[in-house]
């Protein structure tokens, strides 16, 4: 830059922006220049009103002010980039970049092999290819062909053997290499043909390299001035004002320092001080700072916004793809829908008929247990629910059928899609909506995306990656607030910025002049031999967008002690600072005081509930609700009277009690079918027959249920063995699922109702006996427990059933059936269980004439029965006051 005129300016300079316009006036003068035919160019866009600002209070002629990309885009449009070209669209480039790789037999074979690894090296390709792109296209065109050139000697591939260590790496380097060099020339070219009188940089927070190569392209012909307002990187801290005083808080943990911070902008407000800078150096702690702030009714301008993939709106809109999925799950359906009410076949209904309908379908499904959507069936359900599913499936039919398609197509196909679901116009009412409509291209105008996709062949997985990449690369920006009293902005746009204050959170060493990454494959020296941001580079420019803040005459660092158990600590910038204001102050920084304000909340004890509900006693009660009875009055209150129970999710993995449904109907049509004892293993072939027409029956997905299959594979020899066994004692097996109904006049008018697993009947002793057999899945010693402590509910009850009941032969017998807690099966029986039915029965009886007659429902809070108990939340028993709790 010999030919550039250069002059630093003093960084602890009061006024920087009236020192730039003054500087630049004279420099103009002493060259005979008119400064209305000169361009300044300023590091960044929030830059432009306060330098325009400055340069018009001179009184004298201004100069056009300008960014490199402002400038370059009032010369005209950029051209979008042809099929194949580098788009410096990461989402798009992603898809080029696995066709170019994929082109090759080795990587084709890679990515077959190790479909992971090689999605990593697609997303390094695409990394390196933009670094090389960006640093060539800060060049003047005519040196471009020796970039190339030097990068092709400093990453060959002729001649090395392909089995030497990095070659793989050197190769990748190679096509990311020639893929950048095949780039369309960008649209920043035009500024080098631009010939105003003078050009005038600023520096603030390093070099820029797109405008220091302008200003040398320049320099022979024209005047060029270099503004430098960046401190020393040798002694970044050394040039700092004595009256530069920071403020330095240390928060025990992530949710304390939000809290500082949101106090430490609230103090600043009531103050006066507006407005007030929050650097998000920390993204995830900013964002909990701004809930913080919103509470408080602050506006607040958020410069940073966040990604697009985490609002609302981008997760409707991936909905769309998961839909027309074959595993797709009923829950992706339900969570659609409720994003996109308003489906062709619902024209014109009243809005609340729409939402009516969605409940209805989503209660059918959740009652059918349908996991899957090609599970469901529309004539199972009610006309409403049919004809809302039918319109959801129409509305998707143009993303259906070719399962490759031109990325041009898809991109069609979803427009139509959203179109018809009536999705678009609630994207297009919502602020994040738009964005992300904009963000897919969806818009009118001519699209990248559509020129860029139309030579590219996609699947469904692939566009769906390339709609997800990017919604996940694009930021959404809310809408300003006006006069916003808080500015969210990242360290690098805080710059030269009039801010009242800076509140800066996560200065740590995790956040703060921590080591940046690397350029994807590219090796460290060969990043310094292009001339490629290093990574000494990025911290360099990362520490004099840091020294820029210290002008704000009021900064308040903050800064964890402890992040998730682990400590923290602080950045070395700021112990390099402390170290500076110690030598400049002879003092430490000053401790910022905890702004938040504690708050005093009376102790308000929460007593047990107490509820009494005589009128809402049912009609019938199962041995379940009369287990849910014993253990607890208030979780009978909660779950059976007032049936608050919880809704089991539709895309759940499939679980434990599945597994015994499932069970439970091979072994009923097992022993329906059984007219007689066969040969073992005619028998075991028989189960697992029958087990697979189950699973297909109840739609279970095999691969899911591995582990189970594997479970009753173990199971199918024991129990054969242990049946033998029963025939060979002369045990018959009657029935199977039995549904029984008794009403017991200690009941009153309430019935007692039960399905019992299993009916047996058996000569015990000579004596002819009904065996009631209840199957199990679990550990038997809980049940061996409950008997021994008369707290078994369900053998009782199933044994009052039947006692209730006029054909049952003989004397009643029971037992649990424990089918794989073991290597044999296991019986518990329930000795005398006629004696604990009448127990039971009287009992349960007695409770419910007390409940009737107006009696109390208190919350227990004893022993197990809390630990698992969907009510805990209801009776609030983790708030009771300690002499309350009865468990301790």
């Amino acid at each position: 830059m010999a030919a550039i005129a250069q002059h630093p300016l003093d960084p602890s300079t009061a006024d920087a922006w009236a020192e730039v316009a003054r500087v630049t006036t004279a420099w103009a003068g002493v060259h005979g220049l008119s400064c209305r035919d000169a361009i300044v160019l300023v590091p960044f866009a929030q830059l432009l009103p306060l330098a325009r600002r400055a340069f018009g209070a001179t009184g004298a002629w201004m100069p056009r002010v300008e960014t490199t990309q402002t400038l370059a885009r009032s010369l005209g449009p950029a051209e979008h980039a042809s099929a194949g070209q580098l788009s410096f669209d990461t989402a798009l480039d992603h898809i080029v970049a696995v066709r170019l790789l994929r082109a090759q037999s080795w990587a084709a074979a890679w990515a077959r092999n190790d479909e992971r690894e090689f999605a990593c090296a697609v997303e390094d390709v695409v990394e390196s290819a933009h670094a090389l792109a960006a640093t060539a296209f800060a060049m003047p065109p005519g040196q471009r062909a020796d970039f190339w050139e030097r990068g092709r000697a400093l990453l060959p591939v002729q001649g090395l053997d392909p089995g030497m260590p990095g070659f793989r790496e050197r190769l990748l380097n190679r096509i990311a290499l020639e893929w950048a060099a095949s780039a369309g020339p960008p649209a920043t070219d035009a500024l080098f043909a631009l010939r105003p009188a003078a050009w005038i940089a600023l520096q603030a927070g390093g070099p820029e390299p797109l405008t220091r190569c302008l200003l040398q392209h320049a320099a022979p012909t024209t005047p060029c001035l270099w503004l430098d307002l960046d401190v020393d990187t040798a002694d970044p801290f050394g040039a700092l004002a004595p009256a530069t005083k920071p403020e330095v808080a240390v928060c025990d943990d992530f949710e304390a320092e939000a809290q500082c911070s949101a106090a430490r902008v609230l103090g600043h407000l009531q103050i006066g001080d507006r407005p007030v800078a929050l650097i998000a150096q920390d993204r995830l702690l900013v964002r909990r700072v701004r809930a913080l702030l919103a509470r408080q009714g602050v506006a607040i301008d958020d410069e940073t916004g966040w990604k697009l993939s985490t609002t609302r709106a981008g997760a409707s809109v991936r909905s769309v793809l998961r839909c027309v999925r074959d595993d797709a799950s009923t829950d992706d359906w339900l969570d659609w829908l409720k994003s996109c009410l308003g489906s062709p076949v619902q024209t014109g209904v009243p809005k609340r008929e729409e939402r009516a309908a969605l409940d209805e379908l989503e209660v059918a499904l959740r009652a059918q247990k349908l996991r899957h959507a090609r599970s469901v069936d529309p004539g199972r359900l009610a006309p409403r629910s049919a004809a809302l599913w039918r319109a959801a499936q129409t509305a998707l039919q143009p993303l259906r059928g070719s399962a490759h398609r031109l990325g041009a197509d898809w991109l069609s196909a979803l427009a139509a899609a959203l179109r018809d679901s009536g999705q678009r116009a609630v994207l297009e009412a919502d602020e994040a909506g738009r964005q992300v409509l904009t963000a897919l291209q969806l818009t009118a105008g001519p699209a990248m995306a559509a020129s860029v996709l139309a030579a590219e062949t996609l699947d469904l997985d692939a566009f769906t990656h390339w709609l997800e990449a990017t919604l996940e690369q694009a930021a959404f920006l809310p809408e300003s607030a006006g006069e916003a009293s808080v500015i969210i902005t990242p360290l690098a746009r805080a710059m030269l910025r009039p801010f009242a204050a800076v509140v800066f959170p996560g200065a740590d060493e995790r956040h703060l002049g921590a080591q940046p990454l690397a350029n994807g494959l590219l090796s460290e020296r060969e990043s310094m031999a292009l001339g490629l941001p290093h990574r000494k580079a990025r911290a360099d420019a990362e520490l004099l967008a840091f020294a820029q803040v210290l002008r704000s005459p009021r900064l308040t660092l903050l800064h964890r002690a402890t992040d998730e158990g682990e400590p923290v600590a602080p950045s070395p910038w700021v112990q390099l600072l402390a170290m500076a204001v110690r030598r400049r102050q002879a003092q430490a920084p000053s401790a910022a005081p905890d702004l938040r304000v504690p708050l005093a909340l009376a102790p308000t004890p929460l007593n047990r509930p107490l509820p009494r509900a005589p009128g809402l006693l049912p009609k019938r009660l199962s041995a379940s609700a009369c287990e849910t009875l014993r253990a607890c009055p208030y979780r009978f209150f909660a779950l059976r009277l007032l049936r608050l129970g919880a809704q089991d999710e539709l895309d759940a993995d499939i679980e434990k009690r599945d597994y015994g449904t499932w069970l439970h109907a091979v072994l009923q049509r097992f022993h329906t079918e059984r007219a007689r004892p066969m040969e073992a293993e005619a028998e075991r072939a028989r189960l697992h027959d029958i087990a697979a027409d189950a699973l297909r029956e109840q739609r279970l997905d095999a691969a899911e249920f591995l582990p189970y299959s594997a479970s009753f594979a173990r199971l199918v020899p024991r129990y054969i063995a242990w049946l033998h066994q029963r025939d060979a004692a002369g045990a018959q097996w009657l029935d199977a699922e039995r549904t029984l109904t008794a009403q017991p006049p200690e009941w009153g008018a309430i019935a007692m109702h039960g399905v019992i697993d299993r009916v047996d009947f058996i000569s015990d002793a000579g004596v002819p006996t009904t065996q009631l057999i209840d199957y199990k899945t679990g550990q038997g010693q809980a049940l061996r427990d409950a008997i021994k402590r008369n707290e078994d509910t369900q053998l009782p009850f199933y044994a009052a059933l039947m006692a209730a009941q006029s054909n049952a032969p003989g004397d009643l017998g029971a037992m649990y059936l424990m089918l794989d807690e073991s290597d044999k099966i296991l019986e518990i029986s329930h000795a005398d269980v006629h004696l604990s039915a009448l127990a039971l029965v009287d009992g349960i009886g007695r409770d419910l004439g007390r409940i009737g007659a107006g009696a109390a429902m208190p919350a227990l809070g004893e022993g197990t029965a809390c630990e698992h108990c969907d009510a805990r939340g209801l009776c609030r028993r983790d708030h009771w006051p300690a002499a309350m709790d009865g468990a301790a």
